[in-house]
């Protein structure tokens, strides 16, 4: 039985986190990529604002830094002191090889074991769910989720053990119950690699 809770445990973490992401909201928590984006220039509420890199399917050639401090500011002053970046591993490849003019890298290991890395001040959060970089992908996300992203989770797995109906064996149907949505549009901003 604590293998199977254990198992179980781990399943619905990984569903959870791809639902967070992108889910469709039809029995699963709606993700914050499934709203509707808007160029954050004509943003408006209940739409998640974005900004270009410049080039389809990648960052610019020259200072692409840049463009990672351009949607760090997309983002009102009074999320910013709790923003996170979100990205996947390859997108996270590309940025760790990002320099600034004197050939420092922007990105900063973690200080020490248990502490985020950072990304030009802020941590970073790596979710194999956010999309890969291609052109018109949106594949980073930053923002202060804690205000932006509200999860309603009811605590704790049930589980319901079976021995009858499948003699000799033992049927286990495990439930929880979690939801979750954007509840401030302004929070949450991405960077859409398109020319």
């Amino acid at each position: 039985d604590e293998w199977i809770a254990e198992e179980v445990r781990d399943t619905f973490a990984q569903q959870e986190g791809t639902a967070f992401v992108s889910g469709n909201g039809s029995a699963k928590p709606r993700g914050f990529l499934d709203y509707t984006k808007v160029a954050n220039g004509s943003w408006a509420w209940e739409n998640i604002g974005y900004i270009t890199t410049g080039v389809d399917g990648a960052f610019p050639a020259s200072n692409p830094a840049d463009k990672l401090i351009d949607l760090i500011y997309t983002v009102k002053a009074g999320y910013r002191g709790n923003g996170t970046f979100v990205f996947n591993r390859g997108t996270q490849a590309a940025i760790r090889k990002m320099k600034d003019g004197d050939g420092h890298y922007v990105w900063q290991p973690a200080a020490s074991a248990g502490e985020p890395s950072l990304l030009l001040g802020y941590p970073v959060v790596e979710s194999e769910d956010m999309p890969a970089m291609a052109e018109d992908s949106y594949s980073v996300a930053f923002g202060d989720f804690r205000r932006g992203y509200l999860i309603v989770d009811r605590v704790g797995i049930r589980v319901l053990r079976d021995p009858f109906s499948s003699k000799p064996y033992v049927l286990f149907y495990t439930t929880k119950r979690v939801g979750g949505g954007v509840q401030d549009f302004n929070a949450i901003k991405l960077l859409k690699f398109e020319a």
